[in-house]
């Protein structure tokens, strides 16, 4: 039996790069002058993981029809498959001779990870070469982080990758593959549009670039922290930045130029900042992956050994009693997103005054943002529990954050409406309602409203205590060290 000819080709794998610019991958395909698959996934083992739900997916794919949108009047295609990537590749295999395989380095969750040693050792038993390419300044393999910003700079400076989609070169889908990775067999959730979420794509990430400098940035350092004006403040890249509707660099040298000849310069250099805070954590991620599995200062494991399932799905679906704590919960269920603070806030509610492990706290809470990157949310997340040793602890008394960032308490009526016809001051505090408050006001507390789960002065000297006692124990601060050396911070004071 002779084989059939096998046509060479190149795969140009989009993973959290869905993007046509500024897209090094796709770039040096071209160049390669070989047609190409350009091809995109739905994992369904991805789908699956404790991290994943249905409003990433839904990003993703309004991201693959947004480049599909400016590929077809050139009759090119991405395929958004439905299906394992190595069953795909086996499948492609039949059809073609896969020569090379194009995409940028992922800093992923471990499921990710593994998945890529499984691809690498089949592209090696196949003779295929995946050749990636690093993300936003990140390094891999690097043992230290010596000088690093200095290298994040220069990339951030650097000329944008051009692609040149002009000599763009496709190949058709076999008709024999057209089941595979079928659209057809994904939750209707996310083949329909959802109008609480932000829709992905490169083309709505450039409107909300063009919208922040135009006017939204006017105000990004005076209501970054409160949760209702900072919904509109903030430039409200993070999802597009997540998913790779836009590079990095794109909004960095964007913000530079349009710096220039702006008069909220304060405010742009600020958000400039917190973009090398943003490749800053996923560096350390990259470096130390075991973030997201285990206390990454091991001498915390004998901290919050008991768990308590009951006040953890009050905290998870906000019913907590505390009104800017289930507010953040209920609007982060319905529009997957909350400014930073409110993220934080939340982390120390559920791990200093619930007292509860922040592992199952943080998938859940990478389920539910929109925006979730691997790289910044675990390390994030412990930083705010306390457990790397070195880092301030911080201990947010939520009732102190509302009056201070929802003041009118417009955020909370919005999402928790059976409060919003109280007076402020019980906005804020709803359980110094005495009896007769309840009747004249409607609220019964415990019927529309819960009690508060836990008493605050007493868990905030309780975790304050803890937590303390243990900064000081020469164990955690031997790793604190070291985990600082590691880190090249080892100029930074354990507190």
């Amino acid at each position: 039996m002779v084989e059939h000819f096998r046509q060479k080709i190149n795969i140009v794998w989009f993973k959290r790069d869905f993007r046509l610019t500024d897209h090094a991958p796709l770039a040096a395909a071209i160049d390669s002058e070989l047609p190409i698959l350009l091809l995109g996934f739905l994992e369904p083992s991805l789908m699956q993981a404790p991290q994943s739900d249905i409003r990433h997916w839904r990003f993703v794919r309004q991201s693959a029809d947004d480049i599909n949108e400016q590929l077809r009047p050139g009759g090119h295609e991405l395929f958004l498959l439905h299906c394992e990537v190595l069953d795909a590749l086996k499948a492609i295999e039949t059809y073609f001779d896969i020569k090379n395989i194009y995409s940028h380095e992922e800093v992923g969750i471990r499921h990710t990870y593994d998945r890529d040693k499984k691809v690498k050792e089949y592209c090696g038993r196949k003779g295929i070469s995946w050749l990636e390419s690093p993300y936003a300044g990140v390094i891999r393999g690097i043992a230290k982080r010596k000088n690093w910003p200095k290298h994040w700079y220069s990339i951030m400076q650097a000329d944008q990758i051009a692609v040149n989609l002009k000599e763009l070169l496709t190949v058709a889908w076999p008709a024999d593959l057209v089941r595979l990775g079928d659209l057809s067999t994904v939750a209707p959730e996310i083949t329909e549009d959802h109008a609480s979420f932000q829709k992905g794509g490169e083309t709505r990430a450039r409107r909300y670039l063009c919208s922040f400098w135009s006017e939204r940035v006017a105000h990004y350092n005076t209501h970054i922290s409160k949760p209702q004006l900072s919904r509109k403040s903030c430039s409200r890249l993070s999802p597009y930045l997540a998913w790779g509707n836009l590079s990095i660099r794109q909004v960095y040298q964007s913000a530079a130029t349009v710096k220039k000849e702006s008069k909220h310069s304060w405010h742009i250099n600020s958000f400039m900042s917190r973009l090398r805070w943003h490749c800053h954590f996923i560096q350390k991620f990259e470096m130390m992956d075991r973030y997201e599995t285990e206390n990454i200062n091991q001498s915390y494991d004998e901290l919050r050994t008991e768990w308590n399932e009951e006040k953890y799905q009050r905290w998870l679906h906000g019913e907590t009693g505390y009104p800017l704590i289930d507010a953040c919960m209920k609007c982060l269920h319905h529009t997957g997103y909350i400014n930073f603070r409110m993220r934080s806030m939340i982390v120390s509610f559920l791990t200093h005054h619930l007292w509860l492990h922040w592992k199952r706290g943080a998938d859940d809470l990478a389920r539910l943002f929109l925006d979730f990157e691997p790289g910044i949310h675990y390390p994030q997340f412990q930083m705010q529990a306390g457990t790397t040793g070195y880092n301030t602890v911080r201990i947010y008394n939520p009732v102190k954050q509302s009056l201070e960032h929802d003041a009118e308490g417009e955020f909370i009526k919005t999402w928790l409406p059976q409060l919003a016809g109280l007076p402020l001051h019980f906005v804020h505090e709803p359980w110094k309602m005495t009896a007769m408050d309840q009747q004249i006001y409607d609220v019964q507390l415990g019927e529309q409203y819960p009690l508060p789960i836990v008493n605050i002065e007493a868990s905030y000297r309780n975790a304050q205590k803890t937590l303390w006692s243990f900064k000081k124990r020469h164990d955690v601060r031997k790793r604190a060290r070291q985990l600082l050396t590691k880190q090249d911070e080892e100029n930074r004071p354990i507190d």
